[in-house]
Formats: structure tokens, C-alpha cells, sequence
């Protein structure tokens, strides 16, 4: 029982060290519980010095980030870029604008991107960054501001070979545009640093659909693999209403699944009767252009709305939390079981709690962790600078083609390291296939 005895050290003292850091300890605590069995029988990572390597970061950056709003007064926000582990390539994760970002969250983001990108077979490492600053209610002109004096107080960090940033919550491809005009103004090198430009600034196609699409995909795989049926005619609970869900739903329409749920922070529509084009359309339409609500959206369609209540009371087939961490609950997962859901597939970053994990688990429900069923975004990343360094321009078909071959190869791994007693953990298989990816290249590197 070394290996317990040694986790149980390292995360009792880890959780001493990071109290006042909740997300990130609770990431780290359920990744390494969920590979133990792999490192008992694995002496090789039986080092107390290779778990604090992959789970320190590398640096941090913190920085003050003054702007001019539109009355002429100076606001200051902190920014920061977490460099989480360059073993295998350079860093690359999304900057997030969110006022509730802080370095927990972002250690937390770094960690599972480190393990996310490993798993891809990209020879890229992690990292993320973002502020406390948000974009509801700021004119174009204070976003404008705000992204230069970002990337003004960080670009030094920064570079095609050094550290790739992308976009994430509150910051689309029109930020990025920004971010990146920055960068080459400053530098005066256009080299591609930034991923997740639109189509007009060297971005790639499928590159704001990718994360969305890829989980529907994973999905279709798993049904596939597990069941022998397609996504076709499910229902399908999707909370959230932001680039991750919107085109989840537009995928799912595609594929011929009726999704009958969408949210936000404060509530969640029901349509019964399923997203369409045009619904999907509106909401669009609500939530960029109006900066509306979901209530705004199910008033204008005449449909159920459920205050201050998450999707997961609705009876479906699928699952797809895309909206933010903890979402699902072991009480959540108690409904769930009840009426019969049969797979849940994390379309956001950590949103599923870990007792709730171990309830699906327990009662044969499938499992798709985000590390294998959220990466599409990170993967038409890679892809986008790929083109950039190539000078090429890929069509979305070839796009999507190579995203989906990543994805599979991905999914096959975790298959091959998570097979239990005709059983699949994804968990487990995800988990271990990036950890000896990325610890084989931590110790190969040396220890210092």
C-alpha cells in the first residue's frame, strides 16, 4: 500500500498548502484518486517529488490591467497567465474575462488543459490566463481598450513557440482579433501567437463551432461503442446558452437529436418540443446581439421557464452539462438515475462533481469526462496554427475531419487504459493516458 499511503501524504499536505484554493485542489484530489490503482502497480511514478512537478506550475503572472472606460475614469482590473507545463510543447490554453476568475480557477483550468492537450498526442502543454473583468454592459470601445492594455501588460510572456493563448469564456474571436492586432503592433512580428481569430485574421474554420460539435460527436462514439444507436431522435438536456451549448444544440439538430433544454445563471428554458433552426437562431440573436436572458428567449416562444433551476430534473436520454464547473450535484445525479438518463458527457470544464461522478458509475451510467469529450476546441487550435505556420487555409470539411480523427484516436486511448470488467471508465482511462504522457516527459526532462 505504498502508493495510498504516499497519495494520501501528498494531497493531505496539498490540501494544507492550497485551503484557500478550492477548484484547484479539488481538480488535483480527483485526478490523482482516480489513477492510484494505475500507480500502485507503476513504481516508476511513485515519486512524492513528480506529483509536486505536475501540479506546481511552472510561473505565474500577475498583472495590473488599467483601462479608460467611456465617462474618461481609469479602471483597473488584475490579469494573469498561469504557465502550468511546457514538458511536451509550449503552452496552450484560453484567457477567460469573468469576474469570477481568480488564480484558483485558473491554476485549476491550467492543470486539467495540461492533461487535456497531452491527451490530444499534439506536442503541446498547458496553460491558461484571463481577469476579473467582464464584458456585459461594456461598449465595444471599453472592450477595446481593455484587451490592449492586456495584452500591453503581457505580451512579453507570450509567443508562437513560447506560450499559444486562445479564447475561452468572454472572449471570442473578436477579442482575440483585438489581443492579437495588439501583439503584432508591439512586436512587429506576425507570427501566429494567438488561435481562435476569426475567418478575417488568419482563423481557422469550425474554430467557434469545435468545442461543441466535438462533444456531440464524442457522444455519437460512445453511444456507438457502448449501445450500438446513434444520437439520432434522443432527447438531450444541455444547460447553458454560451458558445459551447449554442453549437452543441446546432449539432445536435443535424444529427437528428431533439434538445430540449438551454439556461443561464439565472434560470433554464424547457421546449418540449425541441430546438429547431429558427429558435436556435433567436436565441442567438438574444444573447449576442440584445445581451438578453433565457427568459427573455422562452417569453418570446411561449415555453416553460424554470427560475433559478438547473435542467436536470427534465427527463432525457443524454446529459451535456456545457455551462460551468459543479454544476451537477450527487442530489442532481439522484433525479437523473431516477428517470433513466443514460449517458452524461462533460461539455464544460469540470461540471460534474466527483460524488457525482461515483453515483453514475455505480449505477452503469455512462461517463464522458471533459478531458476526452470537450477537447475539440483545443484540437482546431492546433489545427488553426498548423495553417498559420504553413500558410495554408483549410475548408471546414477538412477541418472537421482531422478533428474528429484526433477525437477518436483520443476516445480509443482512454478506451484502452480505462477497460474495467467488460466495463469502461472514462475517468480512469482519460486520466491515466494523459498523466503517463506528461510524467514520462517531466522525468525524461530531469529533475531540475
Amino acid at each position: 500500500m505504498k502508493s495510498f499511503a504516499l497519495l494520501t501524504k501528498f494531497l493531505n499536505t496539498f490540501e494544507l498548502n492550497h485551503k484557500d484554493q478550492p477548484e484547484f485542489f479539488q481538480s488535483v484530489q480527483e485526478f490523482f484518486s482516480s489513477i492510484l490503482p494505475f500507480l500502485y502497480d507503476h513504481s516508476k511514478y511513485q515519486d512524492i517529488s513528480l506529483l509536486k512537478r505536475l501540479t506546481e506550475p511552472e510561473r505565474i503572472i500577475q498583472f495590473r490591467v488599467c483601462w479608460i472606460d467611456d465617462s474618461g475614469k481609469t479602471q483597473i482590473n488584475t490579469g494573469w497567465r498561469v504557465q502550468f507545463n511546457s514538458s511536451i510543447g509550449p503552452f496552450k490554453g484560453g484567457i477567460r474575462f469573468h469576474e469570477s476568475v481568480n488564480i484558483s480557477v485558473l491554476k485549476f483550468l491550467g492543470f486539467e488543459q495540461t492533461f487535456k492537450n497531452a491527451l490530444t498526442n499534439f506536442p503541446i502543454g498547458g496553460g491558461k490566463g484571463g481577469s476579473n473583468f467582464s464584458i456585459k454592459k461594456k461598449s465595444k470601445v471599453e472592450i477595446e481598450r481593455f484587451c490592449q492594455s492586456f495584452i500591453l501588460n503581457s505580451y512579453k510572456y507570450l509567443g508562437a513557440n513560447t506560450d499559444i493563448p486562445a479564447g475561452d469564456i468572454g472572449v471570442g474571436y473578436s477579442e482575440i482579433d483585438l489581443m492579437a492586432g495588439m501583439m503584432r503592433k508591439i512586436c512587429g512580428d506576425s507570427s501566429c501567437v494567438f488561435t481562435g481569430k476569426s475567418l478575417f485574421s488568419s482563423g481557422s474554420q469550425l474554430r467557434e463551432e469545435s468545442t461543441g460539435y466535438g462533444v456531440i460527436y464524442l457522444t455519437e462514439l460512445a453511444l456507438n461503442y457502448h449501445h450500438n444507436e446513434s444520437i439520432n431522435k434522443k432527447k438531450v438536456l444541455i444547460s447553458g446558452s454560451g458558445n459551447v451549448a449554442i453549437h452543441a444544440i446546432e449539432k445536435c439538430i443535424q444529427m437528428g437529436a431533439r434538445v430540449i433544454t438551454a439556461s443561464d445563471s439565472d434560470g433554464t428554458v424547457v421546449d418540449l418540443e425541441g430546438f429547431n433552426i429558427e429558435k436556435l437562431n433567436r436565441l442567438k440573436f438574444i444573447k449576442k446581439e440584445l445581451n438578453g436572458r433565457i427568459q427573455q428567449y422562452s417569453e418570446e416562444f411561449g415555453l416553460i421557464y424554470l427560475k433559478d433551476k438547473s435542467p436536470w430534473s427534465i427527463s432525457a436520454d443524454i446529459a451535456i452539462p456545457c455551462a460551468t464547473q459543479n454544476e451537477i450535484n450527487e442530489v442532481d445525479a439522484e433525479i437523473m438515475i431516477k428517470n433513466n438518463i443514460k449517458i452524461v458527457v462533460e461539455g464544460s470544464n469540470m461540471p460534474v462533481t466527483k460524488k457525482a461522478i461515483q453515483l453514475f458509475q455505480n449505477y452503469d451510467i455512462l461517463f464522458i469526462p471533459g478531458k476526452i469529450a470537450n477537447s475539440g476546441g483545443v484540437i482546431v487550435s492546433v489545427l488553426e496554427k498548423i495553417q498559420n505556420s504553413t500558410y495554408s487555409v483549410w475548408n471546414k470539411n477538412k477541418v472537421e475531419k482531422e478533428m474528429k480523427k484526433v477525437m477518436k484516436n483520443s476516445y480509443r486511448t482512454s478506451i484502452k487504459y480505462g477497460e474495467e470488467k467488460k466495463k469502461v471508465n472514462y475517468v480512469r482511462g482519460a486520466n491515466i493516458a494523459s498523466f503517463v504522457k506528461v510524467a514520462d516527459a517531466v522525468i525524461s526532462q530531469g529533475s531540475i
